[in-house]
């Protein structure tokens, strides 16, 4: 009885080390504290809004992570500056999200009712689907560097990623870099545009930097040379048909 015990005790000794936990890679949150949960754990790769979600602070990112929406909105609810102000066009650096060097994917989701959507801090953000960031006091997207980082900050899209913002006017851009930041990188399909320390943006600015550009007079030219090469060519063809008939 006691050498079967024993032996039970020994093949688990040896077993236990070998097992794995099966690590957690997708996780749906319903509330703030589930989503601050889910960023914090490292197992988490890809959280699901699986409803609307309120917060009253800013959501940091530390990590790689893809947050898909669902086409659901995470919205500020909580106050600015120092009298507690429902205003968010009273500065207080209220960002819905801050990406701070590292990577995230954001896709299909509406982000709202801070001072701006979304900062990156010498990180890398992919947007995908649809992304909405309409109603934020000062903008939507801020790409810099901030206090202590070196890396460029980098925002990447593809030809199905659509940009939403119907608040957005000459003080409350769609994209940003601020004065005392350096130059940051817009990426379309692998085409890459700088924006410039100090450039504000509106949406149709950003998807102009991606526009092939043409030169129809150019063209036009072309072809009427073209054409009256061709013109030429037949009259000389016409002209020696006539000396041999």
């Amino acid at each position: 009885m006691k050498k079967s015990i024993f032996l039970s005790i020994f093949i688990m000794l040896l077993v236990v080390p070998f097992l794995k936990v099966k690590a957690a890679s997708s996780v749906t949150v319903h509330n703030q504290a589930d989503l601050k949960s889910a960023l914090s754990n490292n197992e988490v790769t890809e959280i699901i809004l699986g409803e609307d979600i309120n917060t009253t602070e800013k959501i940091n990112i530390l990590r790689p992570v893809v947050i898909d929406g669902k086409g659901h909105t995470v919205k500020y609810v909580g106050t600015f500056g120092d009298n507690g102000s429902s205003d968010n066009k009273i500065w207080s650096g209220i960002y819905i999200f801050q990406v701070y060097k590292t990577q995230a994917t954001f896709r299909n989701i509406k982000l709202t009712g801070g001072n701006a959507a979304l900062l990156v801090n010498g990180g890398t953000i992919k947007l995908e689907g649809t992304i909405d960031v309409s109603g934020n006091g000062f903008g939507g997207i801020e790409l810099s560097q901030g206090k202590g980082v070196t890396e460029v900050s980098h925002l990447k899209m593809d030809n199905d990623t659509k940009i939403v913002n119907t608040t957005e006017k000459e003080n409350a851009p769609t994209l940003w870099v601020p004065d005392d930041s350096k130059d940051a990188i817009i990426e379309m399909n692998g085409m890459i545009r700088t924006i410039n320390s100090g450039d504000e943006l509106v949406l149709q600015e950003v998807l102009n930097m991606f526009e092939t550009p043409t030169n129809p007079q150019t063209a036009d030219y072309i072809g009427l040379s073209l054409l009256i090469g061709t013109m030429g060519l037949g009259t000389v063809f016409y002209n020696l048909k006539k000396l041999y008939i």
